[in-house]
């Protein structure tokens, strides 16, 4: 392990050690210092968060921009203390925590016995609505995660998670989609987070009117199994509890080969994260390149 990962690893243990002890006000105002701070200094992260931001948000000026990558900021930092309190929060204090629209397309799917699959992109904070799931619903689901360095921090996400009630299977080795298919096969629930691509066999879509590459595995495990596919979007509001809505199921299409039906189907999905994203652009935690020509110039709009 190197410097920067121990330093990073250890990081991550006092979070998760102290933040979770704070009261809640003491965190809030914790997270924004921090999230101020960063902002502030304007380092590599901030400045992509603000390019990705001109996508999604056309014709904002500079001061527009800099007013959504603070936003943006203090989202991401209420993420990361929500976060790190999750593991001590009652179970009331999760059921009140979140609250969603059309949520009768998550719990019909599941009382209908196929399997379910919610594909959500980084908006606000996914492991609360997923505690709420594992919680409110009494439903217990898997995941996955990105394998991360050093493996210490992996694993404490890994702990983290499941103790949150979640399955989670590394997203490298090649076994994950085998087992998700058997997970939905048996009726049961997956959630992915599905709006960057992470292999090299993601699907291209448009998405903000120029192309990225978003994760097959949601529409091919709806075409294998025949579970529902279900987009997510998630934001906070002025209130101490974050909202979502549960997106109108993505049909697998009835002709085509099985690419241009994952084609089809995962553009509906980057549809469905764009309209969640445009409503709600400063909950959206992608401080990543994500779209194709910023990934590689060379593939850009002539």
């Amino acid at each position: 392990m190197t410097t920067a990962e121990r330093l990073t690893d250890t990081l991550y243990g006092l979070g998760w050690a102290t933040v979770k002890r704070l009261p809640e006000p003491a965190a809030v105002r914790l997270g924004r210092g921090i999230a101020d701070l960063a902002w502030k200094q304007r380092g590599k992260g901030v400045r992509r968060l603000e390019a990705n931001y001109a996508r999604v948000v056309p014709g904002a000026g500079p001061e527009r921009l800099a007013e959504l990558s603070r936003a943006g900021m203090r989202s991401y930092l209420r993420y990361w203390m929500e976060s790190f309190r999750l593991p001590a929060w009652s179970a009331e204090r999760v059921r009140s925590g979140f609250s969603a629209k059309d949520l009768h397309h998550l719990t019909d799917g599941l009382a209908s016995g196929r399997g379910v699959i919610l594909a959500l992109p980084h908006l606000a904070n996914w492991d609360l609505a997923g505690a709420w799931v594992t919680t409110a619903l009494e439903t217990p689901f898997t995941t996955v995660a990105e394998r991360l360095k050093p493996e210490t921090l992996y694993d404490r996400f890994v702990a983290y998670r499941e103790g949150l009630g979640m399955e989670v299977l590394p997203h490298s080795g090649g076994s994950a989609f085998g087992t998700l298919a058997r997970r939905l096969r048996d009726g049961g629930l997956v959630c992915l987070v599905a709006d960057r691509d992470l292999s090299s066999s993601g699907v291209e879509v448009d998405f903000f009117g120029d192309r990225a590459r978003m994760p097959a595995g949601p529409a091919l495990l709806a075409q294998q199994t025949g579970a529902l596919l279900l987009p997510v979007t998630l934001w906070y509001d002025d209130s101490p509890v974050m909202k979502g809505q549960v997106h109108a199921p993505v049909e697998v299409p009835v002709s085509g080969t099985r690419a241009e039906k994952t084609s089809v189907m995962t553009q509906a999905v980057a549809d469905a994260f764009a309209s969640g994203i445009a409503d709600h652009p400063e909950d959206w935690h992608m401080l990543q390149r994500l779209w194709l020509a910023d990934l590689d110039p060379a593939k850009g709009p002539a």
